[in-house]
């Protein structure tokens, strides 16, 4: 079976509502990201109360981040798969019920081991709605409107990171990191009252069991190329990501306004890049992947050539977070191309390594920060997205996936 480069989710597992209630799903769809991302990052900008008042080591209290991504990572395709019957609506609610809960269980549990166990439940189901939350958007809307879909979906990221994660550290600020939680908690119930009553019922389309789920890489050359491709996009991406604070204090002296505007500068070219790959992966899918990848390559490199210049540094973030908009969104949709009857398990596995790699990425990157200094770690980037690019640019323009 040979399968279009810009192939577009199966007519046979699509729901049409009207239009205006399926943008209306896509927004809800879109929140859904937001707090499931804001909730998973919160504690980033919280560590050092909540270290002080759980007394714990700030370590530990990072473990908060760590517990919940690794969950999401290695937990999604065992959970899809189990719950390949049950309708997506249902399932991105009963989701959200979990985020909700946890978030009011963290604001109140009064020890650490406590928390560590919730976040971890917390990851399960952040993993599941990143195997599920991009294929809902897309069967949701008219097919010829499934990649703007996607588009919009994935600017949840950005938002999350220019507005939710500062808003959190602004709440903590201004009572206690309990009540941020709280807050949150309320947030997703809100969040889940809207996917109730926006997001039309979706019975599972192209679910599968654990084991065919594994066995997809396996029999399916192209999703394979692309789950190598991810993998070394991530490792790259957020091995250098993670050391951006330390590389900007050695290399310009940077203080902590300048670095706070510097990644908010990222996270709006995040959603640059996110509305421009919007329209162009429908165009050119392999393009989209490669001159998103060599302006992320090109945006590193100008970090290490004139990462002393403050107005360069500014540039170089905001080509690095446009770039990033761009990639994550074509390797979904290359994730889809590869695997567009199976894409719920092919997200599962995608979701697995790319959760995986950020926590690889920032062991690696930190080894290499620590025995070669932080701008080994630029460098670490430049070459695995170098990689990824290469691979992408030397495979087909029309994968064919084995039967």
């Amino acid at each position: 079976m040979t399968v279009q480069e810009e192939t577009g989710p199966p007519s046979a597992s699509r729901n049409q509502p009207s239009p205006a209630r399926g943008w209306l799903g896509v927004a809800a769809i879109t929140a859904s990201l937001f707090v499931f991302l804001t909730t998973e990052l919160m504690p980033i900008g919280l560590l050092t109360p909540l270290s002080e008042s759980l007394d714990v080591s700030v370590g530990a209290a990072g473990l908060m981040v760590t517990a919940q991504g690794i969950a999401a990572g290695l937990g999604v395709p065992f959970i899809v798969a189990w719950s390949r019957r049950v309708n997506r609506r249902r399932l991105l609610t009963a989701l959200l019920a979990v985020l909700a809960i946890g978030n009011l269980i963290t604001s109140i549990a009064p020890n650490y081991p406590l928390i560590l166990g919730t976040r971890l439940i917390m990851g399960f189901a952040s993993g599941v709605f990143w195997a599920i939350g991009v294929s809902m958007a897309m069967r949701i809307v008219p097919e010829k409107h499934a990649n703007r879909a996607a588009a919009v979906v994935m600017s949840g990221i950005s938002i999350a990171t220019v507005v939710g994660i500062p808003l959190g550290t602004l709440l903590e600020s201004a009572g206690d990191w309990r009540s941020t939680f709280l807050i949150w908690a309320g947030l997703s119930a809100l969040v889940f009252l809207a996917v109730a009553f926006t997001v039309p019922s979706l019975p599972s389309a192209n679910a599968v069991s654990v084991r065919e789920v594994f066995s997809l890489p396996v029999r399916n050359v192209s999703l394979r190329v692309v789950l190598i491709m991810v993998v070394l996009f991530v490792l790259g991406h957020f091995g250098a990501y993670t050391f951006v604070r330390p590389y900007l204090e050695e290399s310009t002296s940077a203080g902590v306004g300048f670095i706070t505007v510097v990644l908010i500068v990222f996270g709006i070219g995040g959603a640059i890049g996110n509305f421009i790959g919007g329209h162009t992966v429908a165009k050119s899918l392999r393009g989209s992947f490669v001159v998103g990848g060599l302006v992320m390559v090109a945006s590193l490199v100008m970090l290490l050539t004139i990462g002393a210049n403050k107005a360069g540094v500014i540039i170089a973030m905001v080509l690095w977070g446009l770039a990033f908009g761009v990639v994550q969104l074509s390797q979904i949709n290359m994730t889809l191309s590869a695997a567009p009857e199976r894409f719920e398990a092919a997200m599962s596995l995608n979701t697995m390594a790319y959760n995986t790699c950020i926590a690889l990425g920032a062991l690696v990157g930190g080894l290499f920060a620590d025995h070669a200094g932080v701008t080994s770690v630029v460098w670490f980037g430049v070459v695995l997205v170098a990689l990824a690019v290469i691979l992408r640019a030397a495979t087909g323009r029309r994968p064919t996936p084995a039967n």
